[in-house]
């Protein structure tokens, strides 16, 4: 399959500081924000209603929203577990989509949301139709979709009834994340293959973490079969505090880098992307874990 462009979804704000012990100034979160909107981000995954006393990280979720620049053609996403959380979303008046995650196992849905797997999709289905009461768009991510850290392995046709059930409730799209970064790319062309038919003609977004290297190649294998948006957080941080041994997403810049090489368009603007890295690298104190933004440019015209 050919795709000549994909939609970019900058996740950095959210996924990429909630498992960070360092906390992170909430004019810095926002500053963020209006970095990826520089370099060409027109949907960011902004914060998440959650417990403060479970992610500390997004205690701010409120304070965060309400400063969010006014931008044109941008779109906020708020990520939320359940109704409480969507509620609070919803009330802010600053966000454009709602973001439901559900989980592949029991084991993982308990430590993540106290639910089952099956608790956790019904739970999805309705922040998908309260988003849309609202006048907001509603999207679900099936979290752990190809390997879980309490049970290991996760059978691809259970994934696949997951989305289906999923697609009752016509979300704007059906993400499939690799929280725990054990996917490869035979695997990921397996699944997403499955997703995209069984889902169609809803888009299959994509969220890989790179834990064992292997981030990058799931990102083009997803794309080469079907999905049509692909999650990135600037520098390649990430974590998830509720899944041992979670580590950093793939980088926006690596990403982006790898698909505009390929002739994919993803709106996005790798010169800017680079500098953010550079200012956010401060911000954290320490050198981010993405590669392309440590390496020389390459051509040397891409910041021109």
């Amino acid at each position: 399959m050919t795709i000549d462009r994909i939609s970019f979804v900058e996740v950095g704000p959210r996924d990429g500081l909630q498992n960070e012990k360092q906390v992170i100034e909430t004019a810095d979160k926002v500053e963020l924000v209006r970095r990826s909107i520089d370099a060409g981000a027109r949907r960011i995954e902004v914060t998440s209603f959650v417990n403060p006393r479970r992610v500390p990280q997004m205690a701010d979720a409120d304070e965060v929203c309400a400063l969010l620049p006014e931008a044109d053609g941008v779109s906020y996403i708020g990520l939320v577990m359940n109704m409480r959380g969507a509620e609070r979303a919803i009330a802010t008046g600053r966000l454009h989509e709602l973001g439901a995650v559900c989980v592949s196992t029991d084991s993982f849905a308990m430590a993540n949301q106290g639910q089952t797997s099956d608790e956790s999709v019904e739970a999805a289905k309705a922040i998908i139709r309260a988003a849309q009461n609202a006048g907001l768009k509603g999207q679900v991510t099936i979290g752990a979709s190809f390997g879980c850290p309490f049970e290991g392995e996760v059978d691809p046709d259970r994934v696949v009834a997951m989305a289906r059930s999923l697609a009752e409730a016509n979300p704007i799209e059906i993400g499939l994340a690799d929280t725990i970064g054990v996917a490869d790319p035979a695997s990921v062309s397996r699944l997403v293959n499955k997703v995209v038919e069984a889902v169609a003609p809803i888009p299959v977004r994509v969220h890989f973490h790179n834990t064992r290297g292997t981030g990058i190649a799931n990102v083009w294998a997803a794309v080469q079969s079907g999905a049509t948006i692909v999650d990135a957080a600037l520098g390649g941080l990430g974590g998830c505090p509720f899944a041992p041994g979670a580590a950093g997403n793939v980088a926006s810049e690596d990403v982006v880098y790898m698909l505009h090489r390929a002739g994919v368009d993803t709106g996005m603007d790798l010169g800017r992307l680079i500098e953010a890295n550079a200012w956010f690298s401060e911000i954290m104190q320490r050198k981010l874990p993405g590669m392309v933004a440590l390496a020389p440019l390459f051509p040397k015209t891409v910041q021109e």
